[in-house]
């Protein structure tokens, strides 16, 4: 029997226009040939509808397109449906079996989890029964994203006679996540004996970003199929009995191009999802900049995007000179805005509060401010989503100015450390040129002073980003990451740094989350707290 993966990117909240695209997949699946679809977890309302699924008339919105969905597939197609469901005023993370007319097994979620950028307790109730359905001569047992990840319900359903396991999913990406995959699915089905099918869920939710790559395994564990990385995809698997055969798998991406392409999509989605007709970004001649405009004009088309220079006397020559190169390189509208004057009547207005006071970081701070200003006068005026150009590096350490350089809307490389930074924009050059040469190999600096670098403050990025993964990512304590080699006064002087500035963080900007925890929705740290135990 032919089978078909709809690697879909949904809309939260939109559940007739999803349901319109499950028919639409359904019957071009049902045209190949295929009779059996999967469609990715929650693909009726979009994955994660967050506080929507405390609302009653978001179910019934959610029950009306299902039973749409009854009335309009074709018959003689099983389409297994990811949808929330409530039963008794339980509320529960589901997904239906509907062909010849109906809703034929409703499948609830086991395992819920609760911890990461997900909150499932806090909206579901778990399920406890398998779900197994026969259709042309396969029994195939259901499970739900989490459940694949634990061995209870995938041997529940093996206990109900399945052959073959189905797993629907909105799994969000972050780097090296696939591999973890197989590795859980193989689990599985050493467990169980039973080949998989496991369909992902595509695209950009607020700081998620779903990558799809859908795959399939035999019995043995051997991958037999995957679907393109970030890509919308309708996949077809033949199955010989309870066997798929070996069909398409997509070639393997570098770390690079796996980043650069969950960006790109993240961003797209974000601004078309939004409806944003434009994005604004200030571009300073370095690398962040640099690299947060060649994205955006990747996602956007150079049409949709403005740069802005915004020089003051401490910007270099050569800044000016290599963010009017980057500008003619990708084509987009740009425009230079002198903050020299705008600076001086700041500084004269503050002069008598100011007086016998040297200049420190309030000027500094006042020159990103002022072009925070402007960008968002920018935004005001034309609609514009401001894009803040922030590393996760300078995020965690405070390395940044509330109401500046963090004035925006999206947040687009708040994830991705300094030195992945450097890495993005070499990948980048090589599908193209499009960044100067000069921006990848100078020294980075904010220029609000005369002279300046980043390394005047913070310690080498590559030493900052070691630690700060420790830290943050792999919650090492300062002890244990001295231990692996970095000197005291670097580790204290940033886990200082990471600490003092959760205060900044809450109010950043939403940003793509690509590491496996981000400034989000996966670290939540108490703003008032002693953390000197």
């Amino acid at each position: 029997m032919k089978l078909a993966i709809a690697q879909m990117n949904c809309m939260v909240g939109a559940m007739q226009q999803n349901a319109e695209r499950i028919l639409a997949l359904a019957n071009q699946a049902h045209e190949a040939g295929a009779r059996l679809l999967l469609t990715p977890e929650l693909a009726l309302c979009g994955y994660p509808p967050e506080d929507l699924l405390f609302r009653q008339d978001f179910y019934a919105a959610n029950q009306r397109a299902l039973q749409w969905l009854e009335q309009q597939l074709p018959t003689d197609i099983a389409v297994i449906i990811g949808h929330p469901h409530t039963v008794a005023g339980k509320r529960y993370n589901a997904a239906s079996v509907i062909h010849s007319g109906r809703i034929q097994a409703t499948y609830h979620k086991h395992n819920l989890p609760n911890y990461s950028v997900f909150d499932e307790e806090r909206y579901f109730e778990a399920g406890d029964l398998p779900v197994v359905f026969e259709w042309h001569g396969v029994r195939y047992g259901i499970l739900i994203c989490a459940d694949s990840w634990e061995p209870a319900p995938a041997l529940q359903a093996l206990q109900a006679d399945a052959q073959v396991l189905l797993t629907i999913n909105a799994s969000p990406y972050h780097l090296h996540k696939q591999q973890t995959r197989y590795q859980v699915l193989r689990d599985r089905i050493k467990e169980t004996g039973l080949a998989m099918v496991y369909a992902n869920m595509v695209g950009g939710q607020d700081e998620l970003v779903f990558d799809g790559a859908s795959f399939s395994m035999n019995s043995q564990g051997a991958l037999v199929q995957e679907l393109p990385m970030f890509e919308e995809h309708l996949g077809y698997l033949t199955l010989q009995q309870t066997q798929p055969i070996l069909t398409d798998i997509s070639q393997p991406l570098s770390t690079e191009a796996t980043v650069y392409k969950a960006l790109v999509l993240g961003l797209q989605d974000y601004v078309n999802k939004n409806k944003f007709p434009s994005v604004v970004l200030g571009l300073s001649g370095g690398i962040d900049s640099a690299l947060t405009l060649a994205i955006a004009v990747d996602a956007l088309g150079k049409e949709r995007v403005k740069a802005v220079m915004m020089p003051s006397e401490f910007t270099a020559g050569i800044s000016v000179e290599d963010a009017a190169e980057m500008a003619h390189l990708v084509d987009v509208d740009y425009s230079v805005l002198p903050i020299k004057s705008l600076f001086e009547g700041f500084c004269a207005t503050l002069a008598d509060e100011f007086a016998g006071k040297a200049f420190d970081t309030t000027e500094e701070n006042l020159q990103a401010r002022i072009r925070g200003m402007l960008l968002m006068a920018l935004s005001n005026k034309f609609g514009s989503l401001v894009l803040t150009t922030g590393n996760k590096s300078e995020t965690a350490v405070g390395y940044s100015t509330l109401y500046g350089d963090m004035a925006g809307g999206f947040a687009l490389i708040k994830d991705v450390p300094k030195t992945l930074v450097y890495r993005l924009a070499t990948y980048r050059n090589q599908l193209g040129p499009v960044i100067p040469e000069r921006i990848i190999t100078r020294a980075p600096s904010a220029e609000l002073r005369a002279n300046q670098t980043d390394q005047d403050s913070l310690p080498a990025y590559e030493v900052l980003d070691a630690i700060m993964e420790a830290y943050v990512e792999k919650d090492l304590s300062v002890e244990a990451i001295i231990g692996l080699g970095y000197t005291q006064a670097d580790v204290q002087r940033v886990t200082r740094l990471i600490d003092r500035n959760e205060y900044k963080r809450r109010q950043a900007a939403v940003g793509v989350r690509i590491t496996e925890r981000g400034f989000g929705k996966d670290r939540r740290y108490p703003i008032t707290c002693n953390l000197a135990f």
